[in-house]
């Protein structure tokens, strides 16, 4: 599995410029909405009760994306691209789902995804007072420590003791200006219900991805239960028609991370010590993956399972890279940086309250970029690819963290994460042991590629090995392919102690190490910019008062925006694709390839049906999946993209050009109905509620 999460955790610490809210701009909290622009704008502002039934509808994808009810059975709306995990882990060699897509006729027919989880907010709570009573005058390891005490003691007391059925986060937004407790409802029984195939689900492949026109089905429909019933749940109902150029409309889902309030310092961090080495990394990964495809039917289904991904992140990060070195933009960060200086230095009382925390973050900055390789390879896992060694970390690690107390444990072993770390571990997902040791050959070359052979650590780990030989006696002679074996090892720590299994070996050699460079950079790096970062947001709030949106954080935000195309130079980009688009573009060689039963549906399909739209909505990565809403708080469609445009989205917002690319609900509908022939499935996106099981004499996933 590709660190993405990783990565997106990695890229949270880093840049952004100063903003203010324009039209249609902002990724808001649902308790800080700019009401009056959008009744000036739009003649609309949303309710109490609209508002908390969307909140109670929305849904977050813990593997970074978003999702909706869409019905009060527990039906779930999202991306295929989500749940690519999910398929990967229920696909094998007799049946690859991944590609094939999946399509239950009756309840007895969904399959339980491994290892997936989401999340319904459920409350929040303003935690400022007390997180800024501990947190104020700390620095470097007082302030991480003290960071960490202080939120686990409220996490845990906000989980009422049941953390497999709450999940609670404490939430920096504006940088460390307001801290916000969040309580989720968490769900880990999540069952596919239907996806279609790859090839319609990502139509057009990375020539299209991040452009339009697009003619993608980028869906998935899975199903929460509780204690092996369908979830009651509140829901959005489906509109009953398509959307108009114009119309206003809302996305509320959960963007990763933005960075349009860091520092120039934090920018050029970016730029420079994560973007241009991710973008070497995953293009070499990329070539490998594709090398690997070309072995035979099971190496292509494991290697495309990933290789969407890796094209994807290529792609966003060769778009956000261009948008940092578009100088003039780098003028106006540069500017509104320094008329904040110059308003602090104006002032002797604001000079002595506020200090100078550009000159601290630069100088964390420069800590980053010597730690960073070393952070990259041994805590990120870029030199440790391999499921079978996650594994192995999970269990070393868990015996250490779980002794202590937890708000001194590591944030992933606390009391309220243990529930999703023990998911993973006792997933009876398949390991297919080829695929573990190529990955884990292939990044141990990068580890040693990076540190250096003559690093005492990598001497350690591989010996007088080639990372290749290493690799292969360590995936062959591990027993972490096993759950119950997992299982064992994690409730009975004594065995595992005991354990000559070559992983958990390898795990052990470098934990102290991986340790020792996380804490160095979570104290040196993240927590000086943590906390400088809040005094410039204090500053800044000083200045210019709250009435602007927080940098995204993978929490529930609201954006609202229009129906409408662009101007793209000389040509006008339309706001609509439809079916008829689709079959016009479909040359029958991959990546404009159509499966078969699309290609016999295709007298049947109303061609000017809608397809794919475009919205000002302004998203960015982990919106992936959210519902776009009307104002009537009805559905109208699915955010799965944006344009090329948007990737500069992490840094600042172009009204003119940045746009969201949605999937028209409509389009579902005609699909399950003409093409894949699950009428029931249809009538409870139409109706809110299970339907008969459709007779249809079919088999599930045909």
């Amino acid at each position: 599995m590709i660190r993405i999460a990783a990565l997106a955790c990695l890229l949270a610490t880093c840049l952004g410029l100063g903003f203010s809210a324009h039209a249609d701009e902002g990724m808001w909290t649902f308790d800080n909405l700019p009401l009056k622009e959008m009744q000036s704008q739009y003649q609309f502002t949303p309710s109490a009760d609209w508002l908390a039934h969307v909140q109670h509808a929305a849904l977050r994808v813990k593997d970074g994306c978003s999702a909706a009810f869409v019905s009060g059975d527990g039906l779930i709306i999202t991306n295929q691209h989500c749940i690519g995990e999910c398929l990967a882990s229920l696909s094998s060699p007799k049946r690859d789902y991944t590609s094939d897509g999946y399509y239950a006729y009756s309840r007895e027919q969904e399959l339980r995804c491994p290892q997936m989880e989401m999340e319904q907010l459920t409350d929040s709570h303003d935690v400022t007072a007390e997180m800024s009573k501990r947190l104020k005058g700390l620095s470097g390891d007082e302030y991480a420590d003290a960071f960490r005490d202080i939120s686990s003691t409220l996490e845990q007391v906000c989980a009422d003791g049941d953390t497999h059925r709450w999940s609670c986060e404490v939430v920096d937004l504006y940088h460390g200006g307001r801290y916000v407790l969040y309580k989720y409802r968490r769900y880990q029984d999540l069952r596919l219900v239907f996806t279609p195939e790859y090839a319609v689900a990502a139509f057009g492949g990375d020539p299209d991805n991040f452009n339009f026109p697009r003619y993608s089905l980028d869906v998935a429909l899975l199903r929460a239960y509780d204690r092996d019933q369908p979830v009651q749940s509140e829901y959005l109902a489906l509109a009953t028609s398509t959307p108009s150029v114009g119309e206003l409309v809302f996305a509320a889902g959960n963007p990763g991370n933005t960075a349009r309030g860091r520092t120039l310092a934090e920018l050029k961090a970016l730029r420079d010590d994560d973007l241009t080495p991710a973008l070497v990394y995953y293009s070499e990964l990329r070539g490998m993956l594709e090398e690997y495809a070309h072995e035979g039917a099971d190496q292509r289904r494991m290697a495309y399972a990933n290789l969407g991904e890796v094209d994807n992140l290529i792609k966003s990060h060769e778009g956000q890279l261009e948008a940092l070195q578009d100088q003039t933009a780098l003028e106006r960060k540069a500017a509104d940086e320094q008329a904040l200086r110059e308003w602090v230095l104006a002032d002797p009382a604001r000079k002595a309250e506020y200090g100078d925390p550009w000159n601290a973050i630069a100088v964390a900055e420069q800590r980053q970029h010597a730690l960073i390789t070393r952070y990259r390879m041994l805590e990120q896992g870029w030199g440790l690819e391999s499921r079978l060694f996650d594994y192995a970390r999970l269990l070393v690690r868990g015996v250490v963290e779980r002794d202590k107390p937890n708000g001194r444990r590591l944030p992933e072993y606390r009391d309220a994460n243990l529930p999703q770390v023990e998911q993973m571990l006792f997933s009876d997902a398949p390991v297919a042991s080829d695929y573990e040791e190529l990955m884990l050959g292939w990044s141990l070359t990068k580890l040693r590629e990076a540190l250096g052979a003559d690093d005492p650590l990598v001497r350690k780990v591989l010996g007088r090995d080639s990372p290749e030989q290493f690799a292969r006696r360590a995936v062959d002679g591990t027993q972490l392919d096993s759950a119950a074996n997992r299982q064992r090892m994690w409730r009975d720590a004594d065995f595992m102690e005991i354990s000559n299994d070559p992983l958990i070996v390898l795990a052990a050699k470098v934990d102290n190490a991986a340790r020792e460079v996380r804490k160095q950079y979570e104290q040196q790096v993240l927590a000086v910019i943590h906390s400088q970062g809040e005094i410039i947001a204090r500053a800044r709030f000083a200045r210019d008062g709250t009435g602007m949106y927080p940098d995204a954080t993978f929490t529930l935000r609201l954006s609202y925006g229009q129906v409408q195309g662009w101007q793209e130079d000389d040509r006008k980009v339309p706001a609509f694709t439809d079916l008829a688009g689709l079959y016009a573009r479909a040359t029958g060689s991959a990546p404009f390839a159509l499966p078969p039963r699309w290609m016999a549906a295709e007298p049947q399909l109303p061609a000017a049906t809608h397809l794919d739209f475009v919205t000002t909505n302004d998203i960015v990565g982990g919106s992936s999946g959210s519902p776009v809403i009307d104002r009537d708080g009805k559905l109208v469609g699915l955010v799965f993209d944006g344009n090329i445009h948007s990737l500069g989205g992490d840094f600042w917002y172009d009204g003119d050009a940045n746009r969201a690319v949605a999937m028209d609900d409509q389009a579902l509908l005609v699909a399950l109905r003409k093409v894949y022939n699950m009428p029931a499935l249809a009538d409870e996106l139409v109706t809110g509620h299970i339907q008969a099981a459709n007779l249809a004499p079919k088999a599930s996933g045909q």
